[in-house]
């Protein structure tokens, strides 16, 4: 799961596995595979970033 940040200020885990997509309009909007939607203030970039991340570590255990 990667931390995300809502635009409220409160954190959102998010099991990165069900993200459908990711976009600026112009905040970040993360749209999971069931349909909700959270508005958060991570970038597109930092968001990929983070999935990378987690992804890397998930594989080196």
């Amino acid at each position: 799961m990667i931390k995300l940040t809502r635009v409220n200020e409160t954190t959102l885990l998010v099991n990165e596995s069900f993200i459908e997509t990711v976009e600026e309009t112009p905040d970040t909007v993360v749209t999971m595979q069931n349909g909700h939607r959270y508005f958060v203030k991570e970038s597109v970039d930092e968001i990929l970033r983070k999935t990378m991340e987690f992804e890397k570590e998930k594989n080196i255990r």
